[in-house]
């Protein structure tokens, strides 16, 4: 049910966290995969942990439309489809309404809202001509519900979520299937980047731990076998 032999995926934001987890997973599952991001050093390192004859980096910056567009073009030429696309890749904020500045916003739009479009539009013309694919973006529990000192990341993620339903809609009758896949608290790089921002790091980390109906966060590993799974 979950042989993935013969498939060719690519995961953005590959280089460390959930999209580490989900690069590695989608691999162990026999998948080829493209692990995508601007943190070279660290994308390069999860290649090498999968093994060089099963992945292949790509240095991409998913707010550039022209740096989707040479990933489409270079993974075309490589391995001549994508059946897979993981949008994992985004930022964060942390801040009430008063605190964010547009230019605050229109960061977080450009990487977690217009980059998931971007990179999806450069692959999806081939997956509808396929009659095939699979789209999946990581969104948030903050694209569902409003949480507090977030606005501009749950602004971002309510987007994705809309969009997620809107391209599965459009096209249902492609053969495409595109979910959105909605953590709570996952501790990852990323979320202690967060933590840093808080005046007691610590403090912040036990009341989010706490937030949380096991009451504690999750696993990178955990979010991946949900990506797995669809």
């Amino acid at each position: 049910m979950f042989d993935l032999t013969g498939k060719t995926a690519l995961v953005t934001g590959a280089a460390s966290g959930i999209g580490e987890a989900i690069a590695h997973a989608l691999s162990g599952a026999g998948a080829f995969v493209y692990v995508a991001d601007i943190d070279e050093a660290n994308g390069r390192r999860v290649v090498s942990e999968i093994g060089g004859t099963e992945a292949e980096f790509i240095k991409l910056d998913i707010s550039e439309r022209a740096d989707c567009e040479r990933a489409a073009g270079k993974v075309h030429a490589g391995r001549g489809r994508l059946d897979i696309v993981v949008n994992s890749a985004g930022l964060g904020r942390v801040g009430t309404s008063v605190q964010p500045t547009g230019e605050d916003i229109e960061r977080l739009f450009a990487v977690n809202v217009r980059g998931t479009f971007e990179l999806t539009k450069a692959f999806i013309g081939g997956m509808i001509e396929r009659k095939y694919g699979v789209i999946i973006n990581i969104a948030s529990i903050g694209g569902i519900v409003g949480i507090r000192d977030r606005i501009a990341y749950c602004t971002s993620k309510f987007a994705v979520v809309g969009m997620t339903k809107c391209i599965a809609l459009d096209h249902a009758m492609d053969g495409i299937r595109a979910n959105a896949v909605c953590p709570g608290r996952v501790e990852t790089p990323f979320v202690k980047s967060r933590l840093a921002e808080y005046p007691d790091p610590e403090k912040a980390y036990r009341e989010m731990a706490a937030t949380q109906a096991v009451g504690r966060m999750g696993r990178p590993e955990e979010v991946a076998a949900a990506v797995l799974y669809l």
